[in-house]
């Protein structure tokens, strides 16, 4: 099972080729990641601000498929396919909206870190649990 999302593509993520400049495509993914945990009552924010809890990219690989176009939106599906005890790599596959067509797929691998010192941690068995909900 995967947690879906939307995104629209907003005229400032174009480039003069009228299609979404890539590096626009790690900002959607990353509002999906926001979006997985908020939907899950996790808001992003309170992880980092209350918990003291965040999980930076330290790897990514992204293949692209099909364009996108200024006013089209992309449908993510989010999954976690990896966890281990203090990262996850998680998986956004892309659909462009309007015809369901595969726009992009990436994998991006997080650390669990302590905001504070900025150190690794194991990731909280409540976000574990989260996590284990959206495997793959």
């Amino acid at each position: 099972m995967a947690f879906r999302t939307s995104v629209e593509v907003r005229f400032g993520d174009v480039d003069h080729a009228g299609i979404v400049f890539y590096p626009h495509f790690f900002i959607y993914f990353h509002e999906a990641f926001e979006e997985f945990f908020n939907d899950a009552g996790h808001t992003y924010h309170e992880l980092i601000d209350d918990r003291r809890v965040g999980f930076p990219t330290v790897h990514i690989e992204t293949d692209y498929k099909a364009p996108l176009k200024y006013g089209d939106a992309l449908d993510i599906e989010v999954s976690v396919p990896h966890i281990g005890k203090r990262s996850a790599t998680f998986r956004y596959v892309c659909y462009r909206h309007r015809d369901g067509i595969h726009a992009c797929t990436a994998n991006i691998t997080t650390a669990c870190v302590d905001m504070k010192s900025f150190r690794a941690i194991d990731i909280p068995d409540d976000l574990r649990e989260l996590f284990e909900r959206f495997a793959r």
